[in-house]
């Protein structure tokens, strides 16, 4: 068994994570609902789209005695980015999973990066039902007609330890199509650096330093880059930063009500989510418009290990416990004994 660690910085070839603030996606998704009659209707037809029903029993999570209430209560929300353009729109791979905890008393948000790669046992698949990485969930659950987002939902509460209560989709077209209907996202780029392009191949995207107008498939290499040598300085949790913030300066934008029909075209085609219209004017209205919101980030640490053939990541179960602690803390659920899916014997 070869090891290394998280922090190494050699590039798997056939790896292909994207990375990306979902975040950005929330807050787009949110913006929409602030712009009047003309901006619900085109949001609701969009909204109609992209509902769908998880089929859970009370419509609430297997780990809630209650059910909670989005102006009272904190809740947590499972954000997807969804690659499907290699599998052309079918069977694709929860990529990017993030997990964001929201307080309706703090207007505080907190932000954890679910590691793709990290071992875990999947039940609910079918004749795949097993140990593997925790991003197959999507695909067992899509091809075994479980359901995609509901079998990785579940999955990732079992690897937390916590109740996920809604969630949101996106796929990189989507991801890409608004920042386009944007018309572009100027950024400060503090370092040159280049990362492929996932549309093709052959090209490659170059940054250099300074003022940079980037549209959808430049922003998409952007947001990213992780295994070039300057990602050491100028991180991607930065440029991820840089990215939101010019994002929403956009978005907020006076020509940004112009575009709204587009933008909810976009939505209704590329996003997902089984949130109601109560619940995100809800969301909208307690955070958007929040002057003191403030956003952190929780880590989980591990290391890579191949067993086998197979690189996994393998979480350090002192840290994830104490992650699944602090997460059901500002989640206000009861005391409860640690237990995960994380598969870390050989």
């Amino acid at each position: 068994m070869e090891r290394k660690t998280r922090s190494s910085k050699k590039a798997k070839p056939k790896n292909k994570v994207i990375k990306i603030t979902l975040l950005v996606i929330v807050i787009l998704l949110l913006t929409v609902t602030s712009y009047g009659a003309y901006a619900f209707v085109k949001f609701k037809n969009a909204y109609d789209s992209s509902k769908v029903d998880l089929n859970r029993a009370g419509n609430k999570s297997e780990l809630r005695e209650e059910d909670v209430s989005f102006k009272k209560d904190p809740i947590a929300i499972l954000l997807l980015g969804v690659e499907n353009y290699s599998s052309k729109e079918k069977d694709g791979r929860a990529d990017t999973q993030m997990v964001i905890t929201l307080d309706p008393d703090t207007s505080e948000i907190n932000l954890i990066t679910v590691p793709r790669d990290a071992r875990v046992k999947i039940e609910n698949a079918g004749e795949y039902t097993g140990i593997h990485k925790i991003n197959a969930a999507y695909n067992y659950g899509s091809i075994t007609g479980y359901g995609a987002i509901k079998l990785q939902l579940e999955t990732v509460e079992k690897f937390l330890n916590i109740p996920i209560d809604n969630f949101i989709a996106v796929n990189f077209d989507g991801f890409r199509d608004i920042v386009d209907a944007l018309g572009g996202v100027t950024i400060d780029v503090k370092e040159d650096f280049w990362e492929d392009n996932i549309y093709d191949r052959k090209q490659r995207i170059e940054f250099h330093k300074g003022e940079a107008r980037l549209n959808g498939e430049e922003a998409l290499a952007f947001v990213r880059m992780r295994y070039r040598p300057v990602n050491a300085s100028y991180s991607r949790e930065e440029r991820q930063r840089q990215f939101l913030t010019a994002t929403i300066n956009q978005a907020k934008s006076t020509n940004t009500i112009f575009k709204i029909g587009q933008i909810a075209d976009i939505l209704g085609k590329n996003v997902e989510t089984d949130l109601n219209l109560n619940e995100i004017y809800a969301l909208q209205k307690q955070y958007l418009n929040s002057k003191n919101i403030s956003t952190k980030t929780l880590e989980i640490k591990g290391e890579d290990q191949y067993i086998g053939k197979t690189s996994y990541f393998i979480p350090d179960m002192e840290r994830l416990e104490k992650v699944s602690v602090e997460l059901r803390k500002i989640l206000k659920l009861k005391e409860k004994k640690f237990k995960t899916n994380a598969a870390i014997d050989n």
